[in-house]
């Protein structure tokens, strides 16, 4: 018996703004998914569109061929402040891939950009919040070189919340 893979697909990686309907869509789709895992409103941090304009950040949308968005990233700049931030901090924000294109790489794609163009910005370190019952999201950064530190941002005396660092 043999197993039918799917067709190759063009992926493509765009750079829009964190208020661009597509980005409103996903954002609304992790956020659900969000709400489902934990039992809550979903990811409650004050996010603005200029937050993620170069060179201070980033927002990046995978394409299919078909223009079909697939998944979200995108990372802000940060500094040193009192929800324990350094100087120099790239943080990662509203990662997700669709559960129909899951398992493609294409978070890894997404992060590999977002790291390469926060170095590119000057920045030091990327940092992230997530939690415990998103595994899927903290073996990815485990097998990409992050490791868990103290924890800042609005999550930081949740009990679910983990966070991570990685040297730019």
């Amino acid at each position: 018996m043999s197993i039918q893979t799917p067709p190759a697909t063009e992926i493509s990686l765009r750079t829009v703004s964190y208020g661009h309907p597509d980005a409103v869509a996903l954002n609304d789709r992790v956020q659900l998914e969000y709400a489902e895992r934990y039992g809550d409103e979903g990811d409650i941090t004050p996010l603005d569109p200029s937050m993620f304009t170069p060179p201070r950040g980033l927002y990046l949308i995978a394409y299919d061929e078909a223009g079909t968005p697939l998944a979200t990233g995108g990372w802000r700049a940060q500094d040193k402040n009192e929800e324990g931030y350094e100087d120099g901090d790239a943080e990662l924000k509203r990662m997700y891939v669709i559960p129909e294109a899951r398992g493609l790489g294409l978070a890894r794609r997404i992060l590999a950009a977002l790291e390469a163009d926060a170095r590119a910005a000057g920045r030091k370190r990327m940092v992230l919040e997530t939690g415990t019952k998103q595994p899927e999201a903290i073996a990815l950064y485990a097998s990409s070189g992050y490791e868990e530190c103290a924890k800042f941002g609005l999550y930081r005396f949740e009990e679910l919340s983990r966070c991570y660092a990685k040297a730019l």
